[in-house]
């Protein structure tokens, strides 16, 4: 079986860490680097959670340093879901990972353009990153297999009516990915909102009691506090793990190609994803959105994803 080779771009964020851990050593996917933008914290924050996500978890991979701040809007932290930190809940040994030495950017297009085989881009954050290398580095594109994000929503957002988080940070970052030409895959809040982290879930991932367990467990619990006392629900919404979920098994969503346009009028509706379910306007197909997920089958493959790390 051919592994998918893929960089994980993120800013960790409670549930960018459950998706570093279901990349970290899945059989079927070749994790070759994660890089950092600023989001649910800021660059300095999020960048130290994704090294001692990694040294705790033991994944062995280069941890790069991107954007501290979007192309053009001012930086939004989330501080009300992910806590100071970006990460309360856990706390981690003395950290001895360094991040490696190159810029995101720079990692992102030199491993790219190196690779003999296409790679898998997935962001679970505000994509400047992606933007600024594709800007920079254009024939990168002809080694990118696919772009898969977690963002957007065709229906309501979840910081602005309009808008989800992701690319609400960055709106004109996704407006260059979304019209890149590139293959892309939008997992946005219409199935993450689907995948909730009710007590039960966390109980069932605590029975498996091994460190990935407890790092969940832990996590998920500051989690669905903030998650509640935000929006009122019993179990908050576990975004970010779809995309690589999805890589490992297709199957766990359903997708449907429409034509998007990403707002940057700076409007009140600014950072929305305009996704034409319905084929109204006739324009050409440049997104896949995610519309159905198999909920059991995706917490099956966080259990599964947990359970490797006995």
């Amino acid at each position: 079986m051919r592994k998918i080779k893929m960089i994980l771009d993120c800013d960790p964020g409670h549930d960018d860490a459950i998706a570093i851990m279901m990349a970290g050593n899945n059989p079927k996917i070749d994790l070759l680097g994660i890089t950092v933008v600023a989001g649910n914290q800021t660059l300095e924050k999020t960048g130290y959670n994704a090294l001692n996500l990694c040294q705790y978890l033991n994944i062995d991979v280069p941890v790069c340093l991107g954007a501290s701040e979007p192309l053009i809007k001012e930086i939004q932290v989330c501080p009300d879901i992910h806590g100071e930190t970006g990460l309360d809940g856990f706390d981690f040994q003395e950290l001895t990972k360094n991040f490696d030495n190159r810029p995101a950017v720079h990692f992102l297009a030199e491993t790219v353009l190196k690779s003999e085989d296409k790679i898998t881009i997935v962001t679970t954050g505000p994509m400047t990153n992606l933007a600024i290398a594709l800007k920079l580095f254009p024939k990168m594109k002809d080694n990118i297999k696919e772009v898969v994000l977690m963002g957007g929503s065709y229906q309501n957002g979840n910081v602005t009516p309009a808008a989800e988080f992701n690319i609400y940070a960055d709106p004109e970052a996704a407006y260059i990915v979304f019209n890149s030409g590139l293959e892309v895959k939008m997992f946005g809040l219409d199935v993450t909102r689907r995948v909730l982290v009710l007590p039960e879930v966390i109980e069932r991932m605590e029975k498996i009691d091994n460190k990935a367990s407890v790092l969940f467990s832990k996590l998920m619990k500051v989690y669905n506090i903030n998650q509640n006392n935000v929006f009122g629900v019993a179990g908050g919404p576990l975004h970010d793990p779809l995309p690589v979920v999805y890589l490992i098994d297709p199957s766990v969503v359903d997708l449907t190609h429409v034509h998007c346009d990403i707002d940057i009028s700076h409007s009140s509706s600014y950072g929305r994803t305009n996704c034409d379910i319905f084929n109204y306007l006739k324009l050409p197909k440049n997104v896949h959105v995610a519309i159905k997920v198999d909920t059991e089958k995706y917490w099956d493959i966080i259990e599964e994803g947990i359970k490797r790390y006995t």
